[in-house]
């Protein structure tokens, strides 16, 4: 691997985790972005021609510290900030904290009860997690200008109100869970489905999304929104081996070989689930429901044998306490499934297209043999927005029913 290839799946992997340690060694959000930044650009400058050392993320974070110490010198702020950084002997914790995760403990320290629940969620995914305004903007199903906006408002309120980026104390932390948890659940969401690019899925973000819900649960064991979040991403998970083929393509639901499905991970899953449900009191939140939609697949033998009636009436309580135009598709999915082609395609007219509409509009006219309308379809559903083995799996399909219609 090159200098450049090297830096590039370092700070792919590990930027964060490098971003969340100098926020708690100089507690300033905006100079541990700049040093992390500027830390890049030295390797770019030192790593081709002195080679990639041995750890790469050790040497990004040194670097990174040394420059935000230089430029907390030079603005002359801060002064013993400046030389816990140097000593790296008092951390910003604190005492006895439960937080022990840098990465976590930065998720509670930006989810502020002063700042409102959206903007705490949009500047973790943003500050922390890396993702770009356009993938925000998907998982919050919101504009892209709408994000900008947001972020510019929050790190103004942030500067104008004098907001510390302090470790909350154990007794702050239920303020914030349930901020934390929507970061994670978005971050494995964005990491398990990815906008365009070359993969379907980006398997180290959702094995961190994972980890991090795995922290939150172990830290508020008793809390119903983590152990119902941690069960979701469980289930999810469960199924991603099967989810792709050897080619890295999809491999649609109806079609996956559900002995590849990890049973560890659905039986934690369950039992996680159970335990949260009884804590509401049954009374289920947005994630309980997911989870409970999750559990209906892995707990069915094959995809026929699915109760697919269940499935509805959840999609149907998931819509009442927390609508969504990805919640109102798999609703629509659920009920093809249930009543036929002909009600999916008559619940699709009630809903507003976008790709992932036409890609189910397409299956479902195929299902009618209504192949030339089928591919004509998918091919709406073609857009930059989706990954290239998705194109590759809907290309595909229009092939096919193209042949079987004798179109072109």
């Amino acid at each position: 691997m090159n200098a450049e290839s090297a830096l590039a799946e370092t700070v792919r992997i590990e930027g964060t985790r490098i971003l969340a340690t100098l926020v708690r060694t100089v507690g300033s959000l905006q100079v541990a972005e700049d040093a992390v930044q500027e830390a890049a650009l030295r390797a770019l400058r030192d790593w081709p021609r002195n080679g990639v050392p041995d750890e790469p993320r050790a040497w990004l974070t040194v670097t990174a510290r040394r420059v935000a110490i230089d430029l907390l010198r030079r603005e002359g702020v801060r002064a013993h900030r400046e030389r816990a950084s140097v000593e790296l002997a008092v951390p910003d914790l604190p005492p006895d904290s439960m937080v022990a995760d840098d990465r976590l403990r930065l998720i509670f320290t930006c989810c502020h009860p002063a700042l409102g629940m959206e903007a705490q969620v949009t500047l973790v995914l943003r500050t922390l997690c890396g993702l770009s305004p356009a993938q925000i903007a998907a998982v919050l199903l919101i504009s892209e200008a709408a994000v900008a906006k947001r972020l510019t408002r929050t790190r103004a309120k942030i500067a104008r109100a004098g907001i510390p980026y302090r470790v909350p104390a154990d007794e702050e932390l239920p303020a914030r869970v349930a901020a934390v948890c929507a970061v994670v659940h978005a971050s494995y969401t964005i990491a398990h489905t990815a906008a365009g690019g070359d993969r379907l899925t980006d398997v180290d973000g959702t094995r961190e999304a994972l980890r991090l819900a795995r922290l939150v649960h172990q830290l508020m064991p008793d809390e119903p929104a983590p152990t119902a979040v941690l069960a979701l991403l469980l289930l999810t998970e469960s199924r991603r081996a099967a989810r792709i083929d050897d080619a890295g393509d999809p491999v649609p639901l109806s079609e996956q070989d559900r002995s590849s499905w990890d049973t560890g991970m659905i039986t934690e899953a369950l039992r996680l689930l159970d335990e949260s449900l009884r804590r509401t009191g049954a009374v289920a939140d947005p994630y309980q429901l997911q989870a409970a939609i999750a559990a209906e697949h892995a707990r069915a033998a094959s995809y026929d044998t699915t109760d697919w009636a269940e499935i509805v009436r959840l999609y149907d309580l998931l819509l009442s306490v927390q609508p969504s135009a990805p919640a109102e598709l798999a609703r629509a999915v659920a009920v093809a499934e249930s009543d036929g082609p002909a009600a999916g395609l008559a619940e699709l007219e009630e809903l507003q297209p976008d790709q992932r509409w036409h890609a189910v509009r397409g299956e479902l006219l195929a299902r009618q043999g209504k192949f030339a309308e089928a591919a004509a379809a998918t091919r709406l559903s073609l857009t930059d927005a989706i990954t290239a083995p998705e194109r590759r799996y809907r290309q595909r399909r229009i092939a096919e029913w193209s042949a079987r219609q004798g179109v072109t």
